[in-house]
């Protein structure tokens, strides 16, 4: 029997999970846990990509001490990346895309080089303030010479398997969520990238999740579908063709798998998302903010920082509009769940306003949204936590009109995986938002797709077909 390691990282932790499969099913053992931060680095919110190395290298370490690992595959969020050099050394810094040097980058290239219209119809991908292309602009205005003097650009995911092998290799479903591959195409549009004056020699060769890397302590470094949701997607356990995925986790990814990409202008102005999927498919879907939200209350509820050293006088200035607030207590959220259960409120904001994506005070900005609202400001966490859950569900359930208006396809379930799908109330809420029948897990699902490429690698099953069959088991 042979055993296969996913490294599934998030944005504020990762895991390492050994999987199995004896009798045709998959069985999983976590073996590891780490937390992932940010830092402050030259003014701006980083990732500790040095920490993330060891932190990889270390569960790789405890799995090994388990079992013989057969391979392994690492998958994290999209977008974000870091430049070599000829030496192959770290000529950037991992700026991460909530960082604030992104703002207003897209009006800029719109100016200067594009209008969003011809890059969507071009990539596909909707407008968000952090895809690659913006932090790229960013980055060639602030430090110039970091670009001049870059050999390689790799993705999060890609400079990982580099510690691990000394190899470069570029995988098609992360740098897909750069906005600078030709979804038609499959591939770097360096047309679009001449434009930009970005420097054409970074973007190498992309090659489709499968493909060997190389090794590592013996053991094969294995190209998984490296962009989370790309993984979670190969997992879900879809009854028909009439589903729609919802992968939940710091963010909601809500849509369908395509085998072309959907382009157009109706598409356009809807901020639909083209992602690459394992093995050339599309994954068409909208972003949306998800339970980062939540997670952000949390951490404030818990005087816990994100970026450390950032953010703390604007966090005790919002806990302070909280009347039952109690700072000697850790909130759970399985206790925010039921707290805002219980609560009557029912303000809705935008999830997807740009407010949310990195404010000083996540509490503070959504009391302030829903009092805009025209609500009355929330002023008990219940309160504070409905609107955000009331928010969510219907934010699924609109962008699940406009998917059906412009797929052309009726839907009649939601199949919810990731560690969202364990959020009852959420479930309960989304499934009367959206009138439609609401199937969870599995909750490991970002780590079982990684596994399942693995797997299907390995020869353990002949086709995705097979492994979600094995899921269902």
């Amino acid at each position: 029997m042979k055993n296969y390691l996913a490294i599934d990282i998030g944005a504020s932790s990762g895991r390492h999970i050994i999987g199995t499969v004896k009798d045709g099913k998959i069985s999983l053992e976590e073996v590891y846990r780490f937390e992932n931060s940010q830092i402050r680095k030259d003014g701006h919110d980083c990732w500790d990509i040095e920490k993330l190395v060891a932190s990889v290298k270390a569960g790789i370490d405890e799995a090994m001490k388990r079992c013989e690992i057969e391979s392994i595959g690492i998958d994290t969020w999209g977008v974000d990346f870091v430049l070599l050099d000829a030496e192959g050394k770290l000529c950037s810094d991992a700026v991460a895309y909530r960082d604030a040097r992104n703002n207003g980058q897209d009006a800029d290239i719109e100016a200067k080089v594009m209008s969003f219209e011809e890059l969507y119809s071009r990539a596909g991908i909707q407008k968000a303030s952090f895809n690659t292309i913006y932090q790229l602009w960013a980055l060639k205005k602030e430090h110039p010479e970091q670009l001049e003097k870059a050999e390689s650009l790799l993705m999060i995911p890609e400079y990982l398997n580099y510690a691990l092998t000394g190899n470069i290799v570029h995988e098609y479903t992360d740098s897909s969520t750069s906005s600078l591959l030709n979804a038609a195409k499959k591939d770097w549009d360096f047309d679009l990238i001449e434009k930009l004056g970005f420097p054409k020699k970074i973007f190498g060769k992309l090659e489709m999740p499968g493909a060997k890397v190389g090794e590592y302590r013996g053991a094969k470094v294995i190209l998984a579908a490296m962009h989370d949701t790309a993984s979670a997607y190969l997992a879900v356990p879809a009854r028909d063709d009439k589903a729609v995925y919802l992968s939940s986790g710091t963010w909601s990814l809500l849509g369908i798998e395509n085998t072309e990409a959907i382009t157009t202008k109706e598409s356009c102005e809807a901020n639909f998302t083209n992602e690459g999927g394992a093995w050339g498919r599309y994954r068409y879907l909208k972003n949306i903010m998800g339970l980062w939200m939540i997670q952000s209350i949390r951490r404030e509820l818990n005087g816990v920082e994100y970026v450390e050293g950032k953010g703390r006088e604007a966090t005790l200035a919002a806990l302070a509009g909280l009347c039952d607030y109690d700072e000697t207590h850790q909130y759970s959220f399985a206790e925010l769940g039921k707290i805002a259960e219980a609560s009557d409120y029912s303000a809705i904001v935008d999830v997807n306003d740009e407010r949310f994506l990195n404010p000083v005070s996540m509490i503070g900005e959504v009391m302030k949204a829903a009092e805009e609202s025209g609500a009355k400001r929330p002023s008990t966490i219940g309160e504070l936590m409905k609107s955000v859950y009331l928010s969510l569900a219907d934010c699924y359930a609109r962008a699940i009109k406009v998917l059906a208006k412009i797929s052309g396809k009726e839907f009649t379930s939601i199949n919810i995986v990731g560690g969202g799908c364990q959020d009852k109330f959420l479930n309960a809420l989304t499934a009367k938002a959206t009138g439609l029948e609401v199937f969870t897990g599995p909750i490991e699902g970002t780590a079982i797709g990684n596994l399942i490429v693995q797997m299907i690698t390995g020869g353990e099953f002949k086709d995705l077909a097979e492994a979600r069959r094995a899921i269902v088991r």
